[in-house]
């Protein structure tokens, strides 16, 4: 892959990682997204509907679909927000906690598995340098 681009590397690894959690988690009729959703909201406090939007790094419009299929599923509930009275809380049902409690074995396991198989110095890496990608794309540092 050495001969690839790098975005081409990051996309292609991403997609491959997103195809694998969402066939895992077609075998409970769920989605990647709605996983990623159940591991984003607070299981105790719940969550501000317009803090997981950045939170999860998704636009308003998507969350807002994944949010409407969750609560006809009864995976979570809208509450007002007792400190922001125009602000609505999203609650996890005990069903919710449920489906939340597979998604985080799912993704342990899967940072497990690939803990086991790459070195630490290796994993040391990988985390560096996706750190310093962050790092320069968010503030357009030497990018041109």
């Amino acid at each position: 892959m050495k001969d690839k681009t790098i975005d081409y590397v990051l996309r292609t690894t991403w997609l491959t990682v997103q195809k694998m959690y969402n066939e895992e988690a077609a075998k409970f009729e769920s989605t990647m997204a709605t996983g990623f959703t159940l591991l984003s909201i607070d299981p105790e406090k719940g969550t501000p509907s317009t803090a997981l939007g950045p939170k999860m790094g998704m636009e308003a419009t998507s969350l807002s679909r994944i949010l409407k299929t969750m609560e006809k599923r009864g995976l979570i509930e809208r509450q007002p927000n007792p400190k922001d009275g125009r602000g609505v809380l999203i609650h996890l049902t005990e069903f919710g906690q449920e489906k939340r409690a597979l998604s985080r074995e799912k993704v342990l396991t899967f940072n497990e598995t690939i803990r086991n198989n790459i070195s630490e110095e290796k994993m040391d890496h990988f985390y560096e340098v996706a750190e310093l990608i962050v790092d320069m794309v968010s503030k357009k540092k030497n990018l041109q």
